[in-house]
């Protein structure tokens, strides 16, 4: 079987590094907001371009916390409207209503998968004081765009980074396009932890104070709370084993590439739609999305060929009960991207002739 991503051959190469990491921080005796996460911050802020770095508990966390922060800095507030891309993993959007903000959900360009920049001026009113772009699979959104848009209403720019560690466009990396940025290193990321992770990059010292505070019982000095604030911290271990494979992810992300090339060139059926990519550097591949008509009958096929392949994702927000109030309201293209959508195996240890074998095997479908 080839696997759709084999965790434990990725962090396998780095087992020496790895345990290293371990045994440094299990003999320091330092277990939370120490020096390892002072380092990571710091290398994760140089590699995204970004004055800060800041560590939190995971991606869901990182995005929570900058809406948040903005609460408590008067700049949004209750009722308030974020616009967030109809077809996202709910997460983009819980992190809105979980501040009682109100998310407004955008429609994508299909095949493309990332937020329609020419929707957004349409969906603006006077309650919207945000868009939350979400760089979709490992691939940035139209950002000059968004940014000129976010700039002529006023608005904030709140990156949703969760897919998209080290993804270029114009020269500026996912995370320091927007106000801030929120990134999740859950172990199946290019970029991931031994366990849940997340960080948020900004180039607002204002919003970084907040925030550190904010994560932190609401407290810059201990037992000094200046917030209501919450437990939500990367802890020294989780940043250590984060700082090895950070030095390795551009050479895991140029590999990525070469893959997801040979996909694009070599796939060759027409009952098969392969991904839109506008720039090679603007998409760092943190999965490999096709669409077809029959999903399950391929997706079927391809399990008895041997092939592992996973659905990102079978039903869209608004169709979650989660989101009931919203049930009975129509996004076409959405709905068509997660009827149809299917990941393919893409890892920086497929071996060529799993590739092969993908590529084949699809190919006589």
């Amino acid at each position: 079987m080839i696997k759709f991503l084999d965790l434990q051959k990725i962090n396998a190469q780095y087992k020496t590094e790895l345990t290293q990491a371990f045994n440094r921080v299990l003999d320091s005796g330092w277990y939370i907001m120490g020096a390892e996460l002072k380092l990571f911050e710091t290398d994760f802020a140089n590699y995204c371009g970004t004055k800060h770095a800041i560590g939190v508990a995971n991606g869901l966390d990182a995005l929570i916390l900058i809406i948040r922060a903005y609460k408590e800095m008067g700049i949004f507030q209750d009722g308030d409207e974020i616009l967030v891309p109809s077809n996202t993993y709910i997460a983009s959007i819980l992190a809105i209503s979980a501040n009682n903000l109100v998310p407004v959900l955008v429609e994508p360009k299909l095949e493309a998968f990332n937020i329609d920049v020419l929707l957004i001026e349409s969906k603006i009113t006077s309650k919207t004081k945000a868009i939350l772009p979400v760089h979709l699979y490992g691939q940035l959104c139209d950002m000059p765009v968004i940014i000129t848009i976010a700039k002529k209403y006023n608005l904030k720019v709140i990156e949703d980074c969760a897919q998209a560690h080290g993804a270029i466009l114009e020269n500026k990396k996912a995370g320091n396009w927007g106000d801030a940025a929120g990134f999740s290193f859950y172990p199946g990321k290019n970029l991931g932890a031994l366990g849940d992770a997340g960080a948020i990059t900004t180039n607002d010292d204002n919003l970084a104070s907040c925030l550190r505070a904010l994560l932190n019982y609401g407290s810059q000095v201990k037992y000094k709370n200046l917030y209501k604030g919450v437990n939500s911290r990367l802890d020294e271990l989780q940043a250590a084993l984060l700082s090895v494979k950070l030095k390795n992810l551009d050479v895991e992300t140029a590999v990525k590439r070469k893959i997801a090339e040979r996909y694009l060139t070599e796939i060759k059926n027409p009952k098969i739609t392969l991904p839109e990519v506008t720039i090679d550097s603007a998409h760092v591949w943190h999965l490999f999305v096709i669409m077809t008509d029959k999903r399950d009958e391929l997706q079927e096929y391809l399990n008895d060929n041997g092939i592992q392949t996973v659905i990102h994702y079978p039903i869209p927000p608004h169709k979650q009960e989660a989101y009931k109030e919203w049930n009975d309201m129509s996004f076409p293209i959405s709905e068509l991207i997660h009827q149809t959508v299917i990941s393919l195996p893409l890892s920086a240890v497929m071996t060529s002739e799993e590739v092969d074998g993908v590529i084949n095997v699809l190919n006589a479908y």
